[in-house]
């Protein structure tokens, strides 16, 4: 399982840099993004299915590709004309389908798909929009993967209390704690420029020591809480894993249950901080 793990990152993490890296003459990150989140959205449409619960899958996955091209044109206005039109269309749409028994847990089950793939990945296409986007992007993925990392080995290596082990049993505080280390780590990375003295390197200015390890807490904490999320959402539906097409990491949407937290929490400490 770790081999297969490895390998795929060694692929994807490449691939992932390359795309937030270059914006031109293509939006390369968001097509990835949207790329990636149809898949994710497919994934969760598909568990729900097997639970034997009708969405509406077409629509989810409209919406959801709308929601994550949104920030490229008018984002605040936009995000709400979604949110509007997609209650109303989709109400709508439940009057034409044939199967009218539980219409409406199915509409729930739809809706919850877009907000939670489209509106949540929409953050990390707007933050890749701001002011120095490529570092702040790049700071949310590899302290994510930094705080993924650590508390994988660290919860192997010395885990011994469950965290939660109603949803998740493989967690431990031993890692949870290692993952916070390691966010911190990787977020102090981007405040020291004599290790980024190229070009378009990664330095952020004016981001602090005291920031950076506060951010990469905060963007611990609520990856791991993302992970959660996406456990709980599994154990209801009874599957191990969203999908099987990532070896030895599962599904696309089992890759964005941290990045989606993260991203919003880089996203408005920029906003409201930066």
């Amino acid at each position: 399982m770790l081999k297969k793990r490895a390998i795929t990152a060694l692929w994807g993490i490449p691939l992932l840099i390359t795309a937030v890296w270059f914006e031109e003459p293509l939006p390369w990150f968001t097509i990835i993004v949207a790329i990636w989140g149809l898949l994710a959205a497919f994934e969760f449409y598909r568990m729900v299915t097997a639970s034997k619960i009708a969405p509406l899958t077409c629509f989810g996955l409209i919406w959801t590709l709308l929601f994550i091209l949104s920030p490229h044109l008018n984002y605040d206005f936009l995000t709400q004309s979604l949110l509007t039109s997609g209650v109303m269309l989709s109400l709508i749409w439940l009057l034409l389908r044939r199967q009218k028994e539980e219409s409406f847990i199915g509409w729930a089950w739809t809706m919850a798909g877009i907000l939670y793939i489209g509106w949540l990945l929409s953050y990390l296409v707007a933050l890749r929009g701001l002011d120095d986007g490529r570092n702040w992007v790049l700071l949310a993925l590899f302290a994510t993967f930094g705080s993924d990392t650590a508390a994988f080995f660290i919860g192997r290596a010395l885990g011994r209390h469950r965290l939660t082990p109603s949803i998740s049993p493989g967690k431990t505080w031993e890692g949870a704690i290692g993952g916070i280390f390691g966010a911190i780590i990787v977020s102090l990375l981007f405040t020291l420029p004599t290790l980024f003295t190229l070009p378009n390197s990664l330095y952020l200015q004016d981001f602090s020591y005291w920031q950076a390890i506060l951010l990469g807490l905060l963007v611990s904490i609520f990856g791991q809480l993302g992970d959660l999320v996406e456990s709980l959402l599994k154990r209801n539906m009874e599957v191990k894993d969203s999908g099987k097409l990532l070896p030895g990491h599962g599904g696309f949407l089992d890759r964005i249950d941290s990045i989606v937290f993260a991203g919003i929490v880089v996203y408005y400490y920029v906003i409201w901080a930066v």
